[in-house]
């Protein structure tokens, strides 16, 4: 497949700095770019993906009337989040 280029970006010479600044060793400033806009794509897609079950999960309790007090949400995730600190 053939590689095509992201439109090149106007920055002032202040931020420039700012990111070459936080380079890691051998890392090219477009090697950090491309990073930085393969980590924001996931996390979009990662955020709309919590929106799309967060919606389909309220239908579900709008249809069926049952809902999870807060007292089970919180519950539920001070279980995981119990779950997760022990295997770390």
């Amino acid at each position: 497949m053939k590689s095509s280029t992201i439109p090149s970006l106007r920055v002032t010479p202040e931020f420039r700095r700012d990111a070459e600044s936080v380079l890691r060793e051998g890392e090219s400033l477009s090697a950090f770019v491309e990073e930085s806009l393969r980590q924001h794509i996931e996390r979009r897609r990662t955020q709309q993906e919590f929106i799309t079950r967060g919606l389909a999960a309220r239908e579900v309790a709008k249809s069926s009337g049952q809902y999870a007090s807060k007292a089970e949400v919180m519950s539920s995730l001070r279980s995981i989040l119990d779950e997760q600190r022990s295997k770390g």
